[in-house]
This record gives C-alpha cells, sequence and structure tokens, in this order.
C-alpha cells in the first residue's frame, strides 16, 4: 500500500540546523531509517543544503569517496551496506519528459533508495515520495520539514521519532 491512511494526518517532523554539524547529525538519524523501496524528494532553493544533508546521509552509511552534487550528472549512484543509492538532481531540466528521456524509470524499485532534487522539474512523472524533505534557509541556518507521503515513510518517521 503506497498511500497513507486518510483519517490521519501525515506524520511531519519540523527542526532547525543551525549549523554544518547539526545538519551532519540529522542526515545520520535519517541514514539510520533507509531501506530499499524509499524514494525521498528534497525541495528547497539553490544552497538551502539538499546535497549537504544527502552527504551526511552517505557518510553515517559509512560511504567515504567524494559526495558531489549530481547537477550535471543528473544521477551518481552508491553501494553502501547493501543499500544502492541514486542521488538525481533534476534542476537543470527544462521539460519533464527529459526525464523519461533518461531513463530513470528502471532506477525508481523496490531495492534502490532513490534521492531527488528539484523533483518539480520532472513534473508529475515521478512515482510519489515516500517522504518530502523540505529546506528553509534562514539567517541561523536552515528549517528542515520532513513528512510522510506513503505508508511506508510513515514508519520511516515513526523510526526516528
Amino acid at each position: 500500500m503506497h498511500s497513507l491512511d486518510e483519517n490521519r494526518p501525515p506524520p511531519k517532523i519540523t527542526r532547525h540546523l543551525a549549523d554544518e554539524g547539526v545538519t551532519d547529525e540529522f542526515g545520520a538519524e535519517l541514514a539510520k531509517v533507509l531501506k530499499p523501496g524509499l524514494m525521498i524528494t528534497l525541495c528547497g532553493d539553490l544552497g538551502a543544503g539538499k546535497t549537504a544533508l544527502v552527504r551526511a546521509m552517505l557518510r553515517a552509511l559509512g560511504y567515504l569517496g567524494k559526495v558531489k552534487s549530481p547537477t550535471y550528472t543528473l544521477v551518481e549512484s552508491y553501494v553502501i551496506s547493501g543499500l544502492y543509492l541514486y542521488h538525481f538532481d533534476f534542476y537543470r531540466f527544462n521539460d519533464p519528459d527529459e526525464w523519461h528521456e533518461a531513463g530513470f524509470r528502471e532506477y525508481f524499485n523496490e531495492n534502490s533508495v532513490c534521492l531527488v532534487e528539484w523533483p518539480e522539474k520532472a513534473g508529475g512523472l515521478l512515482p510519489p515520495p515516500d517522504l518530502r524533505i523540505s529546506l528553509d534557509i534562514r539567517e541561523s541556518g536552515r528549517d528542515i520539514t520532513v513528512e510522510a507521503g506513503s505508508e511506508k515513510g510513515r514508519q520511516c518517521m515513526l523510526e526516528l521519532e
């Protein structure tokens, strides 16, 4: 079942991330709930910390290599601790059909964790997210909001809380 029970509001977590260290800690918390089949969207303005959060998750899972933004490559793949993670960035898409043309549909499956920056650039072509992460820049850091978009996402949220 992919949708949430309409009688219960979707779980939501909002936190203030004052600096890079706090962002890394929250990324480590998120890493603990990652499991195959999850699709997570990351929204926020340029420089809001989307890639930094992904980097923190990957580091917490034990990845020691360079973590770069997939702005130009569109996707970076990682295999860590038995997880197949795909980090997408659709910022450069001018048309949602570019998602189809790039052949990304196959990545979104029950064996992968897909982390998607700028999901709105793919229009309505992406599957619904299990978790929606929003980052907002503030004078004293960033605010992060994590919301469940599916029953799988709700289970992750319960583990986070």
